[in-house]
């Protein structure tokens, strides 16, 4: 693709960006993903810690959610996890909390159908009935058992990059420089795969497997790099500070919102590069 082809893709991408109100409903999924991200992380804690172990889990996903968000806002999200994970008292509390657990946690990514479902323009009564309700919360539930699968890769991969720098760390110059290059290809690969994923399958609408990618690569890439951009800016802006008790929840907000355009961005993208080049192309 040419840098012209490539620069007409990134204007459409924004126009369309700015018609779809992408603002205010990167706004909406903010809020939904703050009150669904304890449920959230709980089960795929539950379920990676299954099969690799509950601390380890736990202590893997906190450390990436602080990497991303710092330490205050690691903090704040630590301490809403572990104060979701009180036992419930009885039979019918336990169920309940169940219940509200899957619901809450499904939630925010009934409001990502929401917002792909805008962008890809879908007719609003294919939007409606009870097996659209279904069809997103079971979508929503495939989708939080893939980020449970993914930690486990990361679990994974995070054991094995250890263990060949504690073997080969001291006999290879510039070994360790060669591991994070590695991890950095390997985390980017990861959200590649979450991102396609999500925009193949939560949208009421045929979205092909090679329209997805680019857009996925895209959006990993926006990601990764916001993640060391916000980084600097909680370094120098001394954001939890200004907000005093409130300021680990606007770390994490603020990050919240950003991903959230990255993601809508993305989407957008998607939908132009299908359009451009892709399976919905106009032939002739």
């Amino acid at each position: 693709m040419a840098i012209k082809g490539f620069y007409a893709l990134v204007k459409q991408t924004v126009t369309n960006w700015l018609d779809d109100y992408a603002p205010s409903m990167g706004a909406a999924i903010a809020f939904y993903t703050v009150f669904s991200l304890a449920p959230l992380l709980i089960i795929v804690i539950g379920i990676a810690g299954f099969f690799w172990g509950h601390e380890a889990a736990q202590g893997q996903l906190l450390e990436q959610v602080s990497a991303l968000v710092g330490a205050e806002g690691g903090k704040a999200v630590e301490s809403v996890v572990l104060g979701a994970q009180e036992p419930a008292q009885g039979i019918a509390a336990t169920v309940i909390s169940v219940v509200v657990l899957v619901v809450g946690a499904t939630t925010v990514f009934s409001e990502l159908q929401s917002a792909l479902d805008r962008i890809w323009k879908v007719n609003a009564k294919k939007q409606s009935g009870i097996w659209a309700v279904i069809r997103a919360r079971l979508l929503s539930f495939g989708l939080i058992l893939t980020l449970a699968f993914l930690l486990l890769v990361s679990l994974v991969v995070s054991t094995v990059l250890a263990a060949l720098g504690s073997w080969l760390g001291s006999g290879i110059p510039g070994w360790g420089v060669l591991l994070q290059v590695l991890n950095e290809a390997i985390t980017l690969g990861i959200l590649t795969l979450l991102f396609g994923m999500i925009y193949r399958f939560m949208p009421q609408v045929s979205v092909a497997w090679r329209d997805v990618w680019a857009g996925a690569f895209v959006t990993a890439v926006m990601f990764e790099i916001g993640k060391f951009l916000i980084g600097l800016y909680m370094a120098k802006a001394s954001v939890a500070s200004s907000y005093a008790a409130a300021g680990s929840l606007v770390i994490v907000l603020i990050w919240v919102y950003y991903a959230a355009q990255v993601f809508l961005l993305g989407a957008e993208f998607t939908r132009v590069y299908a359009q451009a080049h892709g399976s919905r192309r106009e032939r002739g």
